[in-house]
């Protein structure tokens, strides 16, 4: 599949036609739904959320779809998500609502 544009929803299979058509004219090569619960979530609470989305199925599509592993790039993945974890905690800290963290 390579690399593109994900296109985030809390309700894949309620979405319209009009509204997939859209994804696919912007160039979405895949769909995911975990993310679109985050941002909802930062978006009531105020808060900043980042996220790292490793798409590796077909929505069960075809055998063994949500079989993973490190060809699937599952270490790749979590290479990132450790490297930006460490870059994260080796941030300034800083205070919010009186409390330190790192931002």
């Amino acid at each position: 599949m390579g690399r593109g544009l994900v296109w985030t929803t809390d309700a894949p299979y309620r979405e319209t036609e009009e509204a997939i058509a859209e994804a696919r004219a912007a160039g979405a090569v895949a769909v995911e739904m975990e993310a679109a619960a985050l941002y909802a979530f930062a978006a009531a609470r105020a808060k900043a959320v980042l996220c790292f989305a490793h798409v590796t199925n077909q929505m069960a599509q075809i055998e063994g779809d949500f079989e993973k592993g490190e060809n699937d790039g599952s270490d790749a993945a979590l290479a990132v998500v450790s490297a930006a974890s460490r870059a994260w905690r080796k941030a300034s800290p800083v205070e919010v609502d009186g409390k330190p963290t790192c931002v």
